[in-house]
């Protein structure tokens, strides 16, 4: 073996992950709707404190937020009655900030693309779908249900009595083909179960 064939299968291997990492990034769901309500609430409560606190100053408050009671009921209470709301707040926060930094689960998975510029997703319904149609295809598969795993696709296939061992591999190459025409990245593994009917 040359060099050069040596490390054509590592710069493949190098742009794969690279474009899976790129495609990952670019289809990761964003959290817009629950940041821009939490945005708004908290822009709209804030303002209209604001506003309370600099009228109050001025002589005339708007009467918007009650700001007198609120610092009347915290001058009464002592720090042990208060420690659980704040405490409560403080959690409720860094739930928030959990949740807009940390990313939600994608519902699309990445399809190879020959331009490096162009990224591209299949629904992972639509996957199962298309999987789950190539394995029916095959001679005396009744039914079939596909699962996508962080690091498998699962494949439970329900045949008749008389199915064997060498259906498994008829359905593993079948979904493994559909899986390299689609041209899904870092779907990992495909693992195909039998079930026979009335078992």
């Amino acid at each position: 073996m040359t060099t050069l064939q040596q490390m054509v299968p590592a710069a493949i291997t190098a742009q794969h992950h690279t474009g899976l990492r790129r495609a990952r990034r670019a289809l990761r769901p964003a959290r817009t709707l629950p940041g821009a309500l939490v945005a708004l609430v908290l822009a709209a409560v804030l303002g209209a404190t604001t506003a309370e606190v600099v009228t109050s100053l001025l002589g005339k408050p708007l009467g918007w937020v009650p700001v007198n009671e609120a610092v009347e009921l915290a001058g009464a209470r002592t720090w042990p009655q208060v420690s659980s709301a704040a405490l409560l707040t403080a959690g409720a926060g860094l739930l928030m900030l959990l949740l807009a930094i940390v990313p939600g689960r994608s519902r699309t998975v990445p399809v190879e693309t020959s331009d490096p510029l162009i990224v591209i997703g299949i629904t992972r319904a639509g996957l199962r779908r298309t999987l789950r149609a190539a394995a029916q295809k095959v001679n005396g598969v009744d039914r079939a249900r596909v699962r996508l795993r962080r690091r498998t696709i699962e494949v439970t296939v329900v045949t008749g009595p008389e199915s064997s061992g060498a259906m498994l591999r008829q359905v593993g190459t079948a979904v493994g083909d559909r899986l390299a025409g689609v041209g899904t990245l870092g779907t990992g593994e495909v693992v195909v179960r039998l079930r026979r009917k009335g078992v």
